[in-house]
């Protein structure tokens, strides 16, 4: 298992069933050097995936540093956001919902 693949189970495991609702939402991650993985939401369920079988409802691109710190919770996703270190495509208001989705590690 890769370390990005890791750090997604991990993200996965902290999945907020209720925050989810009726989404039906797929969250695509573009890692320099460490390939795609997109994470599905549907009927408040929670799915990882390597590549890119799907379209994405958003595309969150990073190197695997700044993804690392962000999923740990040691660095803030809107600030990584804001100061570039996280590019994004596509309906960035759902990337803003992926904090309660996901919560950061304690």
């Amino acid at each position: 298992m890769s370390d990005v693949q890791t750090l997604l189970e991990e993200m996965k495991q902290r999945f907020n069933a209720d925050a989810a609702g009726s989404m039906d939402e797929v969250f695509q991650y573009d890692i320099e050097g460490a390939g795609s993985w997109q994470v599905r939401v549907t009927n408040q369920t929670c799915t990882l995936t390597e590549g890119t079988p799907d379209d994405a409802s958003v595309t969150l691109k990073a190197d695997k540093d700044t993804l690392e710190k962000v999923l740990k919770g040691e660095e803030d996703g809107m600030q990584a956001f804001m100061s570039g270190k996280i590019q994004g495509d596509g309906d960035l208001m759902l990337a803003m919902r992926l904090n309660d989705l996901f919560p950061p590690a304690a």
